[in-house]
């Protein structure tokens, strides 16, 4: 699950873990990465593909790389473009070692990322939710979307299509996700 922060990514992935077996399913959240992480993405994230009959949900994936780092600037642009350049192969090669690939994006529009920001500002339950990055994020609205749009044309391929869900209404984005996940 890619997409922006308040997009609904957690809360989308903790209504498909409820009831499934904790053995067979896990959720993988990096947040920002490590120097030797950044040095091996790819590797970072071979580790942590499931292994046959397991699932994994990434709260972000091997695709912050083209979106949210350059966009904060914890990748330089070498980075950047070797990624951009690499990943639609790593993916093949995933998928041909019978990795089942489902790349899912859900959109939030800026109104109601910052009506969830103010949410999280103001209650008691969800105020440890808001981080100063999501706010400089936010300002940096224009280029993290241009980043995504070139995201989504390099690298959603017929073997590895993005899905976008418009996540505006949560409960929505939820059935939506789930029912191209179960289709």
């Amino acid at each position: 699950f890619e997409g922006r922060d308040a997009a609904g990514k957690g809360g989308t992935i903790k209504r498909f873990v409820e009831y499934l077996i904790p053995k067979n399913a896990k959720v993988v959240e990096l947040g920002i990465p490590t120097k030797k992480q950044s040095k091996n993405w790819f590797k970072t994230y071979e580790k942590l593909l499931p292994k046959p009959g397991k699932i994994v949900f990434f709260d972000r994936s091997w695709y912050s790389r083209s979106t949210i780092q350059p966009s904060m600037g914890y990748c330089n642009k070498s980075q950047y473009d070797y990624f951009m350049k690499k990943v639609n192969k790593w993916e093949k090669k995933q998928i041909n070692n019978e990795l089942i690939l489902l790349k899912i994006y859900l959109s939030v529009n800026k109104n109601i990322q910052n009506f969830r920001f103010e949410t999280r500002m103001t209650s008691k339950l969800k105020y440890w939710k808001l981080s100063d990055n999501d706010i400089v994020a936010q300002n940096k609205w224009n280029v993290f979307t241009n980043f995504k749009d070139q995201m989504f044309q390099k690298t959603s391929t017929s073997i590895a299509p993005w899905v976008l869900i418009k996540s505006n209404n949560k409960l929505v984005a939820r059935l939506n996700a789930m029912r191209y996940v179960l289709n």
